[in-house]
């Protein structure tokens, strides 16, 4: 026989524990037909009632009287096919409690959760009188429902709170898909171990199943093509993918849902030098980070050599995000890069961002399109191919005072957009504003007229990227930097 051994002091000292210290024991409960007692007819009680019932629980209510919500509870039923939602007229008993999967109250006072603990513990049921720890062999924490994926946090009582603002951060990280996903799983787990050997070929499956499951809700048709996917030859397999996503004016807090979500999926991170380090800290830990900015006046990552990377690294199997600030598809080479891709079959998908000029108008309080002053507005670049302005410009368009204009990357230019503004005709007291860096720390702002342009660009500084507004709905920016008022209170 074996003999059991124990280490050695110094040993066992040196060996790092398996498991850290927990607070309380995690366990998911099958309640599916089980009877719970809930002593009370609070609104308290309704939410545990509800919940317990959408686990498939019995849910036996004993309360003279109901609240509002408990008794529209009990009339809706429960959400689950085994579920039940009963309610009993009358004050808890000892006796009621035997056979019972779990026992909630809600109690006035101390002696009254007191009895009921003690019943409870005397029928060896476990216990929760709510909002008193003291009276609880287990809590109940906060819910991420995805089910068949369900996510609890807890705290340990020590702060709800933060239970509450960790599940709205991992609910903005789970796509609702997820649940459909999981469901697919479920049923296919049968079919694949009879399809697929034990080993590289099953795990691969898996792991390309799990990649698209926080993307679209699935279909038979790409779930099927998964699964050919995976049978083929490793050199025939299909290349992996590139997603364009939005990263926004810099404030990470700008990002869209589905812009995190990729980051957290992604393998291989191609960014852009204006994109925040808040920004880059949402994305998964273990994928490649590569610089690639490109920035006037300044040595950068040539666009062919970009094009290049997203293609070795799409062909590698690997799961590509090109994150780019602002929004892809506004000034941002997005056309070019997926031209380049689709000639060379790469899937590509686009997540659009918050375009630097929407943060603008909303840091500054103004309404690009204020119907008092603008009936359009146009996005216009400072900037082509060779550093200049560009040829095709329609200055007249441009000049037409009904209009709110934008122009980006024109910080170089500032002094010809001047003078080709007044030369067309637009007067040289037209409201303009000059905002450095949106969104950032270091962002800067200036508010003036037309004729100031160009020496105000010379104060701002052309070492930070720079949007340039020309319109109407600019005059109360310049009003209030007369009258020495900030713009706007700084974040």
């Amino acid at each position: 026989m074996p003999v059991l051994q124990t280490l050695p002091n110094e040993i066992a000292e040196r060996a790092p524990a398996r498991m850290a210290p927990l607070a309380k024991l995690p366990v998911f409960w099958s309640l599916a037909g089980q009877r719970v007692i809930v002593a009370g007819g609070s609104d308290a009680c309704a939410w545990k009632a509800e919940l317990l019932a959408a686990c498939g629980a019995r849910v036996e209510i004993y309360g003279e009287h109901l609240s509002e919500a408990c008794a529209t509870l009990v009339a809706r039923g429960s959400p689950h096919p085994q579920g039940a939602l009963i309610h009993r007229p009358m004050a808890w008993r000892k006796d009621i409690l035997a056979g019972a999967a779990l026992a909630i109250a809600d109690c006035d006072d101390e002696a009254e959760a007191q009895t009921f603990f003690d019943a409870a513990r005397l029928a060896g049921v476990p216990v929760n009188v709510i909002d008193k720890p003291a009276f609880c062999q287990f809590q109940f924490g906060s819910i991420v429902n995805r089910s068949p994926v369900v996510v609890s946090i807890s705290t340990d009582g020590a702060a709800p709170i933060l239970a509450q603002a960790i599940r709205r951060r991992i609910e903005t990280l789970l796509p609702t898909s997820l649940k459909s996903w999981a469901t697919l799983a479920q049923s296919l787990r049968e079919e694949i171990a009879n399809r697929l050997k034990p080993g590289v070929a099953r795990r691969a499956f898996w792991e390309r199943f799990v990649d698209r499951a926080f993307g679209a809700e699935p279909t038979e048709e790409s779930v099927r093509g998964l699964l050919a996917d995976v049978q083929r030859p490793a050199p025939a397999r299909a290349p992996g993918r590139v997603t364009l996503v939005g990263a926004g004016p810099g404030d990470a807090e700008y990002l869209t849902l589905k812009a995190v979500r990729a980051l957290q999926a992604a393998d291989v991170i191609l960014f852009d030098d204006l994109v925040s380090d808040e920004v880059l800290e949402l994305a998964r830990r273990e994928a490649k980070r590569l610089l690639v900015g490109k920035r006037g006046g300044r040595e950068s990552c040539r666009q062919e050599d970009i094009n290049a990377m997203m293609l070795t690294f799409a062909k590698a199997g690997k799961n590509v995000a090109r994150l780019k600030s602002g929004d892809p598809m506004i000034f941002g080479r997005a056309g070019e890069e997926i031209a380049y891709l689709k000639q060379h079959n790469i899937p590509v998908e686009v997540i659009p961002g918050i375009t630097a000029a929407s943060a603008m108008a909303s840091r500054l309080g103004i309404s690009l399109t204020h119907r008092d002053h603008a009936q359009s507005v146009q996005f216009v670049t400072g900037h082509s191919r060779h550093g200049s302005l560009p040829e095709t410009i329609d200055w007249q368009a441009i000049a037409d005072t009904r209009k709110t204009t934008i122009f980006y990357m024109g910080g170089r230019t500032a002094g010809e957009i001047q003078n080709r503004l007044i030369e067309a005709g637009l007067d040289a007291g037209m409201p303009v504003v000059i905002v450095s860096s949106v969104a950032n720390a270091d962002e800067r702002r200036w508010a003036g007229s037309l004729d100031g342009l160009s020496s105000a660009m010379a104060e701002i500084g052309l070492d930070r990227p720079v949007l340039i507004g020309i319109g109407e709905v600019f005059a109360a920016c310049s009003l209030m930097a007369e009258t020495g008022l900030p713009l706007v209170a700084q974040a």
